[in-house]
């Protein structure tokens, strides 16, 4: 009994660059036949790329993808390859394209369409109906896509109970934090229910907001991990199979039992698979990555895919000395390299000497070229054109959001003049809380920490300088602060970062109410006022730039609030 060898092709797709696309996946097809694969399996939306969003609704779209598509088809010679792409036949459908000796053999369009979060594709498909099994000898292969196996009843479930031994899913399964391993005990558990193989390819990079995590796996009939991909980077998995009789559970479980709720399954035979002469391969098992590993990834990956798509030269930063300008420059540097990433220093009569001591001290730790541009003239001059009208009222945070403001005219100016990208700074807390300025330091073009709450700000910090003082000592240990006012403190405006950050984890995250939140022994008064705040700044963070999504419920598609209501 020969081996069957399966490879999944963990795949970082553009979305849009089909020729770029086609090319990636017709290089990895003849690499395979050539390696004695039987099977080699890419990810949903792997031509097209993931989300393609209203892209497909163009017909010059659609055409393209369809040459794009037949000339994959084409080259499956001696193997078969299993693609995602839309396939547009009397409405849109997401598909999985199986292709086998050189011609279209099947086409598999997802049944469960995910429309909640970031997902939309209730907008776009149409919920395919028919259920297929690939018989090739002793192997019975269903095929599904994505969300076919998120749930226990799907389409999967209807091809195990007539006999698939072998299950592939291919995914566009988008990272947020503590998702990996409730995701891998789900496949798990749908392995082990149906007692068959399961392989699961899911795409890596980044688009927009989003970011990929692969970790493409292989799990066996008793739902043990065989073979697991890397994490955020593309890669190559090839495991060897041998097939194993149904499982004798399958039959006592009622869930098996055969019945009138069953649709009609197309059976498409095909000759047996497994070349002679293959050999089993052995079994690569790459490791989950720790926690804050996990989440400096997503965000390094979410930077270097957005810059390099969007083909930005180099990118700049608005070095305070604080924590967060800090953390962004090691992000950028880690995803673009030191030469591509320029810092600026901004101060104003306000800002400490040990601020502009810990910005400096950053530009050498990390060897970014650095400017510094003074703006206390700036402000000296915007005093004097208000002066007049400005006359016997008092300074308040109108001239505090001055400076902010000048200093995002100033990082747009040099975006404007030298391409340069404005990666912004403010965090999860400040954008949830309002505690930042608009047309000042939400100035820019992608936010990268938009998503991270400030007290994980620090832990990653920590995370960072773990072997060595990449991000200076000092900015960990002084208090947070704005400095656009004299001894100023963030905790002057808002509460303490570790409340401040349970609370909004509750309210934003788990749609937790007051009474809810207060019931967790939460002070009341500062449950009052977080909520107060994160209600009232919707049209501030409506304003933002897009930044990295890396939790269930992100600022933008996730969570969608209108700017204008009542109810509290």
């Amino acid at each position: 009994m020969n081996p069957l060898n399966i490879r999944l092709i963990q795949m970082n797709s553009t979305v849009g660059d089909i020729e770029g696309n086609r090319d990636k996946i017709v290089r990895a097809v003849n690499l395979a036949k050539r390696e004695a694969v039987d099977i080699v399996v890419f990810p949903e939306m792997a031509l097209p790329g993931y989300p393609p969003e209203d892209l497909i609704f163009r017909p010059d779209f659609l055409q393209a993808l369809q040459d794009a598509s037949d000339t994959v088809v084409k080259a499956s010679v001696g193997i078969m390859t299993v693609f995602g792409t839309v396939y547009a036949e009397s409405g849109l459908f997401n598909s999985a394209i199986v292709a086998h000796n050189g011609t279209l053999l099947t086409r598999v369009n997802k049944q469960l369409l995910p429309n909640y979060g970031v997902f939309d594709e209730a907008r776009y498909f149409k919920p395919g109906q028919e259920t297929k099994i690939i018989v090739a000898g002793e192997w019975s292969i269903g095929i599904s896509i994505c969300e076919d196996i998120w749930y226990p009843d799907g389409p999967y479930l209807q091809q195990a109970r007539h006999g698939a031994n072998l299950l592939i899913n291919i995914s566009a399964s988008p990272y947020s934090r503590g998702k990996q391993a409730k995701r891998e005990h789900m496949l798990q558990t749908r392995a082990d229910d149906v007692g068959a193989y399961l392989v699961w390819n899911n795409l890596t990079g980044a688009q927009d907001e989003l970011v990929f995590d692969g970790v493409s796996a292989v799990y066996g009939p008793d739902g043990h991990v065989v073979a697991r991909a890397q994490t955020f980077e593309e890669d190559v998995l090839t495991v060897s199979l041998t097939a194993v009789p149904t499982l004798h559970r399958r039959f006592i479980d009622p869930r098996w039992r055969l019945g009138p709720v069953d649709r009609h399954i197309e059976t498409i035979p095909i000759e047996p698979m497994g070349k002679q002469g293959n050999s089993p391969l052995p079994p690569r098992i790459s490791p989950l990555l720790i926690e804050e590993e996990e989440l400096y990834r997503a965000l390094v990956v979410g930077v270097r895919d957005y810059v390099e798509k969007n083909r930005f030269p180099e990118v700049v930063i608005g070095l305070s000395g604080g924590i967060d300008s800090a953390l962004t420059a090691v992000i950028a540097v880690d995803a673009l390299g030191l030469q591509r990433v320029h810092g600026v220093l901004m101060p104003s009569p306000i800002t400490s000497q040990q601020s502009l001591d810990d910005a400096w001290a950053l530009v050498h730790n990390l060897g970014i070229h650095a400017l510094e541009l003074a703006i206390g003239p700036v402000m000296e001059s915007f005093d004097r054109q208000l002066q007049a009208v400005f006359q016997g009222l008092p300074r308040d945070i109108t001239e505090e959001n001055l400076q902010a403001r000048i200093r995002g005219t100033l990082l747009m100016a040099l975006s404007n003049k030298f391409r340069w990208l404005v990666l912004t700074t403010g965090n999860k807390s400040e954008m949830a809380t309002g505690y930042s300025t608009l047309y000042g330091d939400m100035a820019g073009g992608f936010a990268v920490l938009k998503d991270v709450l400030k007290t994980q700000v620090f832990q990653l910090a920590r995370w960072i300088n773990r072997e060595t003082e990449r991000i200076p000592g000092n900015i960990l240990v002084k208090p947070p602060s704005a400095e656009l006012r004299p001894d100023q403190k963030d905790e002057d405006s808002l509460p303490p970062y570790a409340i401040l950050d349970r609370i909004l984890e509750g309210y934003i995250e788990d749609d937790l109410s007051l009474e809810q939140l207060v019931a967790e022994q939460l002070n009341p008064d500062f449950v009052a006022q977080a909520i107060k705040l994160v209600n009232r700044n919707e049209y501030k963070r409506r304003q933002a730039p897009i930044g990295i999504k890396v939790t269930s419920r992100a600022f933008g598609r996730d969570r969608r609030m209108p700017i204008t209501r009542r109810f509290e």
